[in-house]
């Protein structure tokens, strides 16, 4: 469990978080959703340490993170894996070496157990024949899949996407969102997606927190959106025009 506690963010005299209170939970897809600019992204980047947020706080099962010390910031950041919009691939070393770097780092497994461990996440996420290609030789698609079966190697606590269907197909974006799914029951993880697929949304969205202008505008269960009525979380969810197909379903 993450807990955020009114947390506030400012770069100069704009205020992109004001007093954001969340708890993500274990076990659950814990999506983050909200317009370009709202302050989605500011908030994932406070949670894994990337921003530091200059009042509130956030821990990790009761352990101080945004204020803790760079020994306690460390532990934590070890179960954590991060998939980032861009991929982050190392260009010099070939997939099957990308996936396999932090278990060569963080664990004294074996290069076979390595090896089987690899081959694993990369077929989780359906990557086929792709072990000895380079991020330079595969598609944007591709190298979003390596990152991600990158980001399960360690079977993390907790996990982050940031736009992980981005650059994705429909078919592969239903793999991953599956993946993220069953990834998450079965390490029980703290999963948060930063999101504008509304698809993941209705699919994934366990515990949803809507961001506007800097506030948490709204969190539910994604069956609960379409009987919202709240005014900026339906302009936002009919501008996909998802909800339309979806509202009578529920």
């Amino acid at each position: 469990m993450i807990e955020v506690k009114n947390v506030h963010k400012y770069f100069g005299t704009n205020h992109v978080l004001n007093d954001v209170s969340a708890v993500l939970e274990d076990g659950k897809c814990n999506l983050i959703i909200g317009r370009s600019g709202s302050g989605k992204t500011v908030l994932m980047k406070c949670l894994v340490g990337l921003f530091t947020p200059e009042q509130g706080e956030i821990l990790y099962d009761g352990r101080q993170f945004s204020k803790g010390t760079a020994a306690e910031k460390k532990k934590i950041r070890q179960d954590i894996g991060m998939v980032f919009q861009g991929g982050a691939l190392f260009d010099s070393i070939n997939c099957e070496e990308n996936i396999a770097f932090p278990l060569k780092m963080f664990t004294n497994m074996s290069r076979a157990e390595i090896k089987e461990r690899v081959n694993y996440c990369m077929d989780r996420v359906n990557l086929v024949n792709a072990n000895k290609l380079f991020p330079s030789e595969i598609s944007g698609g591709m190298k979003k899949r390596v990152a991600i079966a990158r980001a399960i190697a360690l079977k993390p606590k907790y996990l982050f996407f940031d736009e992980p269907n981005s650059g994705l197909d429909p078919q592969t974006s239903i793999v991953i969102d599956e993946l993220i799914a069953e990834i998450t029951k079965e390490i029980n993880a703290t999963t948060i997606i930063n999101t504008h697929d509304m698809n993941s949304v209705f699919e994934m969205g366990e515990k949803i927190i809507y961001i506007y202008k800097g506030e948490k505008n709204w969190e539910g269960h994604y069956s609960e959106i379409a009987k919202s009525e709240n005014k900026e979380l339906i302009d936002f969810i009919f501008a996909s025009s998802l909800l339309k197909r979806v509202q009578g379903t529920f």
